[in-house]
């Protein structure tokens, strides 16, 4: 794996663990060679993990769409950023431009990306590991929605391996290793 695409708020969110989780992964990432593939905005979260992992001396790549950009939302400092027409051609951007993915907290936005890597992993167009930051049980409820989903019968049981969850940064990358 050489680029994991990382899903996460445009804002910093209300608890400052996200916004450490989210530095912590961007130095993380660049002390293990891994790029970063993103949503390409200064701001939030976002912003935090490109700024980061760039200090510790990393690749950033950005994804943004036109409409944010032209609201001066890109981050000016990136080793490459991508300027697409829509949010649709973003998420494809992103796909194939990563080797994983990886979901830290944040809103509708990242709720959207993850899920479709999760749909598009259930129907095989990829086969690329998915992980769940779950920051101070952000993503606990979410993840026993998916578990109620299986047991009511819209989920197979075998796609809970489609992804793993994990309570830190460093402990997701070392499962995200070992996943698939």
């Amino acid at each position: 794996m050489k680029r994991i695409a990382v899903f996460c708020g445009s804002n910093s969110g209300a608890n400052p663990r996200y916004l450490e989780a989210a530095r912590e992964l961007g130095t993380l990432m660049a002390a293990r060679d891994l790029e970063l593939v993103y949503g390409g905005a200064h701001v939030g979260l976002m912003g935090a993990i490109a700024d980061a992992i760039l200090a510790a001396g990393g690749r950033a790549r950005g994804v943004i769409p036109r409409a944010l950009s032209d609201k001066e939302l890109a981050h000016d400092r990136l080793t490459e950023l991508f300027v697409v027409g829509s949010m649709h051609e973003r998420k494809a951007k992103m796909a194939e431009l990563a080797d994983g993915f990886i979901a830290l907290p944040g809103g509708m936005g990242t709720l959207d990306e993850l899920c479709e890597m999760i749909t598009w992993a259930q129907l095989g167009i990829h086969h690329k590991p998915i992980g769940l930051c779950n920051i101070d049980g952000y993503f606990t409820r979410l993840v026993e929605f998916f578990d109620h989903a299986i047991d009511a019968g819209f989920v197979r049981a075998e796609h809970r391996r489609i992804y793993c969850v994990e309570n830190s940064p460093a402990a997701l990358l070392a499962s995200l290793a070992n996943l698939r």
